[in-house]
């Protein structure tokens, strides 16, 4: 009895003390010991012991990995032996391990991509075995860290039968970062790519970069950004690259670089970068030469051409084919590719900017080297909270396609604010072009289910810099997560991967899970009401993009507020239909049509696609001004919701992550309500109209908002 009370009192005390401080940096490969007991010492003596066969640098990172993470979730040391003596885990290939080899899974595998992978209960012998298998390296350390993660969210181990391949082929993050260590669009400090110490000194952060994205499959990294600087492909640059190729190399992550389309002039000595130049021609081959001398993996180029005043192919009264292909013809021998970003529009003001990548892409389809994919943003103006899918996906059969979601929050709210964004990154992906017929998502666009592209990609922006839990906002590192998640498996839902990663960041607690998974699907929609609801757009403010601006103008119009949603005393919206710009017909039917009709137009794109006065009726039975407003106050007082759902976990939240979180909570709810303020009281003086009862008018006049000013907003 009294060993008894000594042993509840112990556990009272565990429980009373306060749980040990994080700073994020762990991201979610938190290896934390598992909560039950029973299941840690089972584990412990099941995985006491592994057999992971083969020998490589890969199979040393599936080493590392298991004695890190089996070692503190099992809590006791771990024995890891290079061939197969009876362990209960085998992790290997049919080609480093004589037992795989018998279980006859070889026409399972040859079904995978190479980085595909099987997860099994299996028997050899009289042994019960738990088998990690693929044909490749890299896909066994993939399939590693799927197991890490079922340990990590609880999962049971018996049983299993899982057969993972990657829907699409190239999974790349896209880095901004500038070779100064600044980071455009970035909000999480500095670059964490330290060109002036590479390729002397490597920073253990480079391994933990490359750990982290090998655990959700991500497999490339376009080092530099798409306002390209032509030094990064000079020699003292390229072996740089290639000292961070070693690092990744293992993790199975090939490095890309971009290149600047006036190379040839600005480090070659040429007159021109003409791309049908002969000469020209040469110098891309000879950087290629160069840079697979020094890393032969390398992946290949991204290019920002004809956009934003980047130099490109039209300076030369040549099309982005021939641009594309002349890059392209340099990478072929060695098996690299060129990603051919379509965020193209002319100095010359268009009538409708949305109309311009479509216009200048379709017509060349098919036109284009076969190591070339047209890098596309999701929607077709710029990464906006809410935009509809891009209308290239789906025109261009012959030409493979590939994504750029933006990680990092450039139009919604940077790192400050709590934006879970795989809510967005999938009501794209699931959108139904109609291409060929009911059922052609964007999704099987990307992956190739509809045009079988050669080559199938998809990226996104990195949120990553020097910020010791990588993204500035701890949420953020949600959305690096979900990409990742989302790169591997079209498939997944946003919901699922938000409790996969709050139960490998946060807790297994129910008490957790329930109330952040709620905040983190409703957090984008959110951010859309107090921004930019029923289809507004680009109303932020000039140049960082952080706060409201709808009173942006005087660049050139397309550059402003103003130009987009057409504000004036008739009504607002841009009038993208028939009898518009015509925006519409990009779109197939009967997408054309929906999008036409005012009627049965998504009232979510309502003001993207139409113009309407101010007394239109909405489906609520609200004019369109009082649902505006409704739609503002409704998403400002969300984040006070928010702020009490992030508020209920604080007993099982380490302080100083919950504090974290609280105040840029804190910081949210009064942006919010800047943005509020500021657009009712902005659209107000064209509609004449009150603000309905039962809402609080704005604290300040419209001219205190129209001169408030932030300076230094890091990101520019």
């Amino acid at each position: 009895m009294k060993r008894f009370k000594l042993l509840f009192l112990f556990v009272v005390i565990i429980s009373a003390l306060p749980v040990v401080a994080e700073d994020g940096y762990d991201l979610w490969l938190r290896y934390k010991p598992l909560e039950d007991v029973r299941t840690q010492r089972s584990l412990a003596k099941q995985f006491g012991t592994v057999a992971v066969t083969g020998q490589s640098e890969t199979v040393n990172a599936i080493k590392q990995e298991l004695q890190l993470a089996l070692g503190e979730m099992l809590a006791t040391d771990i024995i890891i032996d290079n061939i197969w003596n009876s362990q209960s885990l085998l992790i290997g290939t049919p080609a480093s391990s004589t037992q795989i080899e018998s279980l006859g899974l070889a026409e399972k595998l040859n079904n995978l991509a190479a980085d595909g992978y099987i997860i099994q209960n299996v028997r050899i012998g009289r042994k019960d075995v738990l088998l990690i298998a693929s044909n490749s390296d890299v896909g066994a350390l993939y399939g590693t860290f799927h197991l890490l993660r079922l340990m990590q969210t609880n999962q049971e181990l018996s049983d299993l039968d899982i057969v993972e391949t990657p829907k699409h082929m190239q999974r790349i993050l896209n880095h901004w970062d500038n070779l100064d260590r600044t980071v455009e669009r970035g909000y999480a400090g500095f670059s964490i790519w330290d060109w002036h110490k590479l390729p002397r000194y490597i920073y253990p952060q480079y391994i933990d970069y490359a750990r982290a994205n090998a655990s959700i499959g991500i497999n490339g990294t376009v080092l530099t950004n798409v306002n390209a600087n032509a030094l990064v492909l000079t020699d003292e640059y390229i072996d740089k690259a290639a000292a961070l190729a070693d690092v990744f190399r293992p993790y199975g992550i090939k490095v890309y670089l971009t290149a600047r389309f006036s190379a040839p002039i600005e480090i070659g000595g040429l007159e021109t970068a003409d791309p049908l130049n002969e000469e020209v021609k040469e110098f891309w081959k000879q950087i290629a030469n160069n840079i697979y001398k020094k890393i032969p993996d390398f992946g290949g180029f991204l290019v920002k051409a004809d956009s934003e005043g980047q130099p490109g192919p039209h300076n030369y009264k040549r099309t982005h084919a021939e641009g594309a292909n002349t890059l392209a013809e340099a990478l072929e021998p060695h098996g690299g590719i060129v990603m051919w970003r379509a965020f193209v529009y002319s100095h010359e003001v268009p009538v409708d900017r949305a109309l311009q990548a479509y216009n200048e892409f379709v017509p060349l389809d098919g036109k284009f080297n076969d190591n070339v994919l047209i890098q596309v943003k999701n929607g077709p103006i710029d990464f906006q909270p809410r935009e509809p899918y891009h209308p290239l996906f789906g025109a261009m059969p012959k030409t493979p396609l590939m994504m750029e979601f933006q990680i990092t929050q450039e139009y919604l709210g940077h790192a400050t604010h709590l934006t879970y964004l795989a809510p967005l990154y999938t009501e794209n992906l699931n959108t139904d072009t109609h291409i060929q017929g009911e059922g052609s998502t964007v999704a099987k666009v990307l992956d190739g289910t509809l045009h079988n592209y050669p080559i199938t990609a998809i990226a996104g922006v990195a949120n990553i810099g020097t910020d010791r839990n990588w993204t500035g906002h701890l949420f953020g590192q949600s959305n690096w997560y979900a990409f990742g998640r989302l790169a591997w498996d079209n498939s997944l839902s946003a919901e699922e991967i938000a409790e996969e990663w709050i139960r490998m960041t946060l807790s297994n607690d129910k008490s957790v899970i329930e109330p952040v998974v709620e905040m983190m699907m409703e957090s984008r929609e959110i951010g859309v009401n107090y921004r930019t609801p029923i289809g507004l757009h680009h109303i932020m403010a000039e140049s960082h993009h952080y706060g409201p601006g709808p009173w942006v103008t005087g660049r050139r119009p397309d550059w402003t507020s103003v130009y987009y949603h057409n504000a004036s005393e008739n009504g607002v919206g841009f009038d993208r239909t028939v009898n518009g710009s015509n925006a519409v017909s990009q779109y197939p039917e009967p997408l054309r049509s929906i999008y036409n009709s005012v009627d049965d137009c998504p009232e979510k794109f309502l003001l993207w696609f139409h113009h309407l006065p101010w007394d239109y009726e909405m489906k609520s039975g609200r004019t369109l001004w009082n649902e505006m407003v409704y739609k503002y106050y409704t998403g400002a007082d969300s984040v006070t919701w928010m702020q009490e759902k992030w508020n209920s976990v604080e007993p099982f939240i380490d302080d100083q992550r919950f504090k974290h979180v609280k105040q840029l909570l804190e910081m949210q709810r009064q942006d919010a309500i800047w943005w509020r303020n500021s657009c009712v009281l902005y659209f107000q003086q064209f509609s004449k109209m009150p603000i309905p009862d039962g809402f609080e008018k704005p604290e300040n006049n419209l001219e205190y908002y129209e001169n408030k000013q932030l300076k230094f907003v890091p990101g520019i």
